[in-house]
């Protein structure tokens, strides 16, 4: 089973830019998506980025492209997401998610069993 720890988030300023982490450990081989998704309060959940560990291909929310990308540290199995320029409405409880792969890459749209706790990004105007 995939455990994941995530750390980083807190509040900023519109514009600024945060950093979460994410560790994910319980596997050695095997092909993983890892990722993360966001959820304001009264909307649903929905994906922000997500990482193959394979071969650290990235995808990310078009609505977001150009403000978060995903990166993933040499052992692949640490994640981070930079988010820059960020605005009020990236507000919200951020996690990190999990999956072994079954083909041979991620996407947004790739179903994710394993959760980290979740933290909570706070954008102020």
């Amino acid at each position: 089973q995939v455990h994941l720890v995530q750390s980083g988030g807190g509040s900023v300023e519109a514009g600024g830019s945060l950093t979460l982490s994410c560790a994910a450990s319980g596997y050695s081989y095997g092909h993983y998506c890892l990722g993360f998704f966001r959820q304001a309060p009264g909307k649903q959940r929905e994906p922000v980025a997500v990482i193959y560990t394979t071969n650290l291909v990235p995808d990310v929310a078009d609505y977001l492209k150009g403000r978060f990308s995903i990166s993933a540290d040499s052992n692949k199995k640490t994640i981070s997401l930079r988010m820059n320029d960020l605005k009020p409405e990236d507000s919200g409880v951020y996690k990190c998610a999990g999956a072994r792969s079954g083909a041979p890459a991620c996407t947004l749209g790739t179903r994710f069993p394993y959760w980290a706790q979740g933290t909570q990004v706070n954008v102020t105007s």
